[in-house]
């Protein structure tokens, strides 16, 4: 009976351990957090809003670099096809004449390429304005940014 008895009372303790694990997960699972602060969590959204208008903005910067670099690409290949045409058309009027079709032709591509490198310096200078804009709202998204920062431990601090 020895035996048995030990068994029992194991068994008795290991129920007894378990009804004691059982209510501790229940009274812990029933209990409601502490209510944050709402100016903390209006503080936090306003610094993960902030977060996602400064990553835009170096998003938009990049961006506009990007274009500055291939618009002075694009004028120097316009320039570089003005001076071909002006080479193409100084051929043709030595070998058809300065009324030729072919003359007209060169001259007419000239033109448009001229007129595409003044599009394009235009577009340099667009870039460059929406270059500045984007630096500068990045600027005031930071302030922004370590504005609310500053709110969200004083509120914090106040509790």
């Amino acid at each position: 009976m020895n035996g048995v008895n030990s068994l029992k009372r194991g068994l008795v303790a290991i129920t007894f351990s378990g009804f004691m694990v059982v209510g501790a997960w229940a009274q812990n699972s029933t209990t409601t957090p502490p209510t944050p602060n709402p100016d903390v969590v209006q503080d936090q959204k306003d610094i993960n809003q902030d977060r996602r208008d400064v990553h835009q903005d170096t998003r938009d910067i990049h961006q506009d670099r990007k274009d500055v670099a291939n618009d002075r690409k694009d004028i120097v290949n316009g320039k570089t096809d003005i001076s071909n045409d002006k080479a193409q058309l100084h051929n043709d009027v030595n070998q058809y004449g300065a009324n030729s079709p072919q003359a007209r032709a060169d001259g007419k591509d000239i033109r448009t390429d001229r007129s595409d490198v003044v599009a394009d310096k235009k577009d340099i200078v667009s870039d460059k304005k929406d270059l500045h804009r984007d630096k500068r709202g990045r600027r005031h998204d930071r302030r922004d940014l370590h504005h609310d920062r500053v709110e969200r431990n004083r509120d914090l601090n106040n509790k």
